[in-house]
């Protein structure tokens, strides 16, 4: 059983929703020197962190939360691109401790996103609907033999004692009953 249930749960999106709530804070202080544009895409990209880990989460096969957690590792960098950008600037000196935490937070969900992904890529389960090698095989040579079976019964001559049965019929696509003429 999964150690884990709800995406709510999970240490990296607690810490995920953190770093979005600290750049809110950031964002909604009056008079921060920084431009529409720059509040605007640090808000999608916090924000990104944690509804590609949720969305990650739910799902269902290994590639896909690999996929969403390599989009979350990529948003936590850009966040974290972000505040380098912007840590020189005489003008956001009063505002600089807020910009050393919300880098910090966005490093350590990337550090977070980069070890369970190494996890997720180590570990002998695959996901819920990963097919292994063997079963791979196994399904394969059920394919086959109901293939060879199909095609048995769709050249079976007509003096065949099996030739009528349902199962024949189908393989012909034929209908299970004729139908009987109308004798009137």
């Amino acid at each position: 059983m999964a150690k884990y249930q709800k995406f709510e749960d999970l240490p990296v999106w607690q810490e995920a929703a953190r770093l979005y709530n600290r750049v809110l804070d950031l964002l909604e202080e009056p008079n921060v020197p920084l431009t529409p544009g720059y509040r605007n895409q640090l808000d999608r990209a916090a924000l990104s962190v944690s509804n590609n880990i949720a969305e990650g989460f739910e799902r269902v096969t290994t590639n896909e939360l690999n996929a969403f957690l390599a989009i979350a590792r990529g948003s936590a960098g850009e966040v974290r691109s972000m505040m380098a950008v912007v840590k020189d600037r005489p003008k956001l000196k009063p505002i600089m401790r807020q910009l050393q935490e919300i880098r910090a937070l966005a490093e350590s969900c990337a550090k977070q996103l980069t070890a369970w992904t190494a996890s997720i890529e180590n570990s002998p389960v695959q996901g819920k609907r990963h097919l292994t090698g063997e079963v791979k095989e196994r399904r394969a040579a059920a394919a086959k033999a109901r293939d060879f079976r199909t095609g048995f019964l769709r050249n079976l001559k007509p003096d065949h004692p099996m030739y009528n049965s349902p199962e024949a019929r189908a393989a012909r696509s034929e209908p299970e009953e004729w139908p009987i003429a109308n004798s009137r």
